[in-house]
């Protein structure tokens, strides 16, 4: 790759390096020069600008960043689109990131241009987490540094970023008693208790309260794995000191086997691990009756998520075992406590497709219902956004409300994400479909792509796009798809402009706000026409026909 400044006449197809806003021009850095794009430069008296010229055995930051997110991706991850040279994995379910550090660090070993950072091994993620993310450095990668990559992602028979998920289980309590045990500590255990696995999706299924006896324990178990229980889990009314002390005497006593004692996880020291009749058995550590995040919490996610815990895993848990300096640490059962950031999530973005249009330009019938490859044109548009990464879809109806809601029910399947709502006032302007569907979203988006209906050429990988571009903490709250530096559509608005989309009126829908906001605009180059391609009238469908055909 060659980086520095550059002549304005050879700056053509070279990615501008810096943003440049001045004399009317506002490019963003990391835009790719088109001739028109010169031209305007020219015009403003730019001579030079610094900019980056791949050569032919570099790969474009976006494309090296999506080959390398797609490598390492394993079972319960999403991987987003690539955008400024980022490619990002999130979590598809609640659960564990099972990674492999070996692998990770042998890949940032390779090539200082390609990057990937992780959550640490085994934590706890929730949907749609962020579990990890690919970074491309400069502007593009070499080729043979991706290539590297790629296999070392596929050096081993097992992936290297993935999510195990959590499955319920049915989890029995025997708790113990000693002279002197009070009920309140032992019902407080048992709330403690129940949080931790319903957090989980887990539920306590039955609890008994026995002596501080080996066979008082081995008969409460035995009840217990004839009501169903296939996790037990024995808290001791004094704590468990020897492989062969009360505890572990009633697991061997019930017919099961204890696996091993203790573990390099502070506070947590004292747990024992057992098996009976192939289910796993807890002896828990004094620590298990409090809601902070101890030794217990590892093992138990990681037996929710149906990963191994025996001696081998239980030895290795010391690096990062230190919990009770850590005040940071996760901690989702206690609901009195709350950090001050979460994880990172995936934006929770919407698509609101607008169809409520009279399509007075067409000469009379409903251009939506016209069809276009097979379908029609509101039907490759709700398609897909549903076959995009939004996590709704709303289709806003008006002009033949009933007969298009019939197309797109027609072609989708009945349980999809897809929500309609109706425009009485469609007839005054696609500023009344705008507000009609912003009032219709729910509290927990973030953002919303307003989609047109007549773009029968914007699909999923657009508007995924889209979405991996916004990030308004980076200042890129409404994001604007180009073609040759021309602006199209959709649009994605973060959820901060909601209030004003609210007040729209008109025909010209949310324009104006592009232009009163352009600080935080993000422009994202698209290839082909799709974004800047609408069918209006019979000649531009005929057109779009005759294109799809040839």
């Amino acid at each position: 790759m060659r980086f520095g400044e550059t002549p304005i006449d050879e700056a053509a197809g070279a990615i501008l390096a810096h943003s440049w806003r001045a004399n009317g021009v506002n490019f963003s850095k990391g835009r790719i020069l088109s001739d028109e794009d010169i031209a305007r430069l020219k015009q403003a008296g730019v001579s030079t600008v610094v900019a980056a010229r791949l050569d032919a055995d570099d790969m474009h930051e976006d494309e090296a960043a999506a080959t390398v997110a797609r490598a390492l991706a394993g079972e319960g991850i999403d991987v987003t689109a690539a955008f400024t040279g980022r490619c990002n994995h999130f979590a598809r379910e609640a659960g564990l990131a099972v990674l492999d550090q070996e692998r990770i660090d042998a890949l940032n070993e390779l090539d200082e241009s390609v990057t990937v950072a992780t959550l640490p091994p085994f934590a706890r993620v929730e949907p749609r987490q962020m579990v990890a993310t690919v970074k491309i450095i400069p502007y593009g990668a070499p080729k043979a540094a991706v290539a590297r990559a790629v296999d070392v992602a596929k050096a081993a028979n097992r992936p290297m970023i993935s999510v195990a998920p959590f499955h319920a289980m049915r989890a029995g309590l025997v708790q113990t008693k000693l002279p002197g045990t009070r009920d309140k500590v032992l019902d407080k255990a048992v709330g403690t208790t129940t949080k931790r696995l319903t957090s989980l999706g887990s539920t306590l299924n039955g609890e008994r309260r026995v002596a501080h006896d080996a066979k008082a324990i081995a008969d409460a178990l035995a009840e217990l794995k004839a009501e169903g229980c296939d996790l037990f889990l024995i808290a001791g009314a004094s704590a468990i000191v020897d492989r062969n002390d009360v505890v572990p005497a009633g697991i061997e006593a019930a017919g099961g086997k204890v696996i091993h004692f203790g573990m390099p996880v502070d506070p947590g020291n004292l747990l024992l691990t057992a098996e009976l009749d192939g289910k796993p058995v807890l002896g828990l550590p004094g620590c298990a009756k409090s809601p902070k995040y101890n030794g217990f919490d590892m093992v138990l996610e990681r037996l929710a998520a149906r990963l191994p815990v025996g001696r081998a895993e239980i030895v290795r848990m010391g690096s990062g075992g230190l919990l009770a300096e850590i005040p940071s640490r996760p901690q989702p059962r206690d609901e009195t406590d709350s950090e001050e950031a979460g994880p990172q999530q995936a934006p929770r973005v919407a698509v609101l497709v607008l169809a409520a249009g009279r399509s007075t330009r067409m000469g009379g019938p409903n251009k939506l219902l016209a069809e276009a490859e097979g379908a029609p044109l509101v039907v490759h548009a709700v398609k897909a956004a549903l076959a995009s990464q939004a996590v709704e879809v709303v289709v806003v109806l008006g002009h033949m409300a009933d007969d298009v809601r019939a197309a797109v029910e027609k072609a989708v399947q009945p349980r999809s994400r897809v929500r309609f709502v109706t425009n009485p006032d469609f007839a005054q302007g696609l500023s009344t479909s705008v507000r009609a569907g912003i009032g219709a979203l729910p509290t927990t988006v973030d953002a919303a792509v307003v989609q047109l209906g007549d773009m029968p050429g914007v699909g999923a990988p657009l508007l995924n796009r889209l979405m991996a571009a916004f990030s308004p903490v980076e200042g890129r709250a409404i994001c604007v798809p180009t073609v040759g530096g021309k602006r199209g559509n959709p649009v994605l608005w973060a959820r901060r402009f909601f209030p004003e989309m609210a007040k729209l009126s008109g025909d010209s829908g949310a324009k104006h706000l592009i232009g009163e906001h352009a600080d935080l605009v993000c422009e994202v180059e698209m290839t082909g026409e799709a974004a800047i391609t609408d069918i209006d009238t019979p000649e531009a469908l005929a057109a779009w026909r005759a294109r799809s055909t040839a």
